[in-house]
């Protein structure tokens, strides 16, 4: 592996299963992008080093009572003082698994994500209610984007 490779970043948490169907087509897409080495943790299981390893960040996470998930919040509070000053700017995208319609999710992603800070790069996914085929393309191809990216310096 070389050391020049660029690393995508896949944190997610999963209740239903949804989520992590979002995040396993997201790490499919990235996969087409053979010049980034992409790794999928789960929120509980993800940390500092995961997060100053990674060029680029997906966030995946169900919606919960209008909010995130417990444990991407969770990773959110144990990396965000150590991290500050050394992701500036770190590219990100969300997708989120919503009962609703997924608002009160990213809006409190990207309340915390804009005091890292790190960078948007692509508009969220939202799958509302049942995910389709349609909807795990579009995860696929958000992973794609963002490695390619990631990759080519895009962002």
């Amino acid at each position: 592996m070389s050391e020049s490779r660029k690393h995508l970043l896949i944190i997610y948490h999963s209740q239903t299963g949804h989520t992590r169907m979002m995040a396993r087509a997201a790490l499919c897409g990235a996969r087409r992008v053979p010049e980034v080495e992409t790794r999928l943790k789960m929120a509980l299981r993800a940390g500092l080093d995961d997060l100053l390893w990674a060029h680029g960040l997906l966030l995946g996470t169900p919606e919960n009572f209008g909010y995130m998930s417990g444990a991407l919040k969770n990773f959110m509070d144990r990396t965000y003082y150590p991290a500050q000053g050394r992701i500036s700017g770190l590219p990100y995208a969300v997708f989120i698994s919503a009962g609703n319609d997924g608002t009160g999710a990213l809006t409190s992603i990207e309340r915390i994500a804009r005091g890292y800070p790190l960078k948007p790069v692509c508009d969220p996914i939202i799958a509302r209610g049942e995910l389709s085929a349609e909807m795990l393309q579009r995860c696929a191809e958000l992973g794609e984007t963002m490695a390619s990216g990631v990759a080519w310096g895009i962002f």
